[in-house]
């Protein structure tokens, strides 16, 4: 297929483009590169340095594209609260271009990457697709926003289109050798900040909350290795139905609570750092893990790396290879 992939220089995007590229699909790339970077950039890939607000100029009716994936947007929680109105801009408007866009142009699909954080719950059972949405800030309003959006696009005529709902992607994968993992600024995800502190990069690492009700007192979270999300949007190309719009949560199914995921951060990288305890933070359910049972019985889809030191190891590779670049 020809597909244009928004976001295709950031974490998810490029790591999903490269897995196109590789199965023989036809792929443009629309990123700003405000949060992306261009040494992501797929090779075979045609780039355009450009906002997904003036896709309409690369989505045209001429163009010829057969499936758009959508992953252009803001992701930070607390940047969102302290300005959601960027938000609103970039993530809302900016998706509203682009099925605009998609309309005019009568592309047939759309895969958009949304996130697990909408739901609401106690997380005593994991999260399906049944979950009541009620998103606790900005960003994740936004997601599920986009979502009715994409499904009234497709209850108005032929799109066929899917929602993947993530849960902390997470892990790096090697192309064309380099090494694409996660990294933001500032950085708020817990491996990334781990990884830092073991890196040196950071003077400490804080624990926020050790008395949640669970086994160990920490937080407990699903990690999806970003490896398995790309494969799981390749297979979803192929399982959409016109005029409908399928939401699928795509995790691990397991939880690793948060000193879990520190103790493995030590084993896997040989080193020690100080560790500071906070109190919980607002809002922080004590466990969200997902169900991807429906993923598994309509895409066939199973994550292949699961496993909590796989899922480190390859993040721990990624940011030896970033330290070392700004170090040099």
């Amino acid at each position: 297929m020809k597909i244009l992939v928004t976001g295709g220089a950031g974490y998810i995007g490029s790591v999903v483009s490269h897995q196109l590229v590789g199965a023989g699909h036809e792929v443009e790339i629309v990123d700003d590169l405000s949060t992306g970077f261009a040494s992501n950039l797929a090779g075979g890939a045609k780039f355009h340095q450009m906002s997904v607000h003036d896709v309409g100029e690369i989505l045209t009716p001429a163009a010829g594209f057969e499936a758009v994936l959508h992953f252009a947007g803001k992701i930070e929680v607390a940047e969102s609260v302290r300005n959601p109105e960027k938000y609103w801009q970039q993530n809302i408007e900016g998706s509203l271009a682009l099925l605009r866009a998609i309309r005019a142009a009568a592309v047939p699909r759309l895969i958009f990457s949304s996130t697990g954080s909408l739901y609401y719950g106690d997380g005593t059972r994991p999260f399906d697709e049944t979950n009541e949405v009620r998103p606790q800030n900005p960003y994740a309003a936004t997601k599920a926003m986009i979502d009715l959006m994409i499904a009234g696009e497709c209850g108005a005529g032929n799109l066929a289109a899917a929602s993947l709902r993530y849960f902390n992607a997470s892990g790096a994968v090697l192309a064309e050798g380099r090494w694409l993992g996660e990294r933001h600024d500032p950085e708020s995800h817990l491996i990334p900040i781990l990884l830092q502190t073991a890196l040196g990069e950071r003077e400490s690492f804080t624990l926020y909350g050790t008395d949640y009700p669970t086994p160990d007192g920490s937080c407990r979270r699903d990690y999806v290795h970003v490896s398995d999300l790309a494969e799981a949007h390749l297979l979803a190309l192929d399982a959409l139905e016109p005029g409908r719009h399928e939401i699928f949560n795509l995790g691990n199914g397991q939880g690793f609570s948060n000193l879990e995921v520190l103790e493995t951060v030590r084993t896997v990288t040989g080193r020690d750092f100080p560790v500071l305890i906070g109190d919980r933070r607002p809002g922080d359910p004590a466990v969200s893990v997902a169900s991807s049972e429906k993923a598994h019985r309509v895409l066939g889809w199973k994550p292949a790396r699961s496993g909590l030191a796989d899922i480190i190891s390859d993040a721990w590779e990624f940011h030896q290879a970033v330290h070392a670049e700004t170090r040099s």
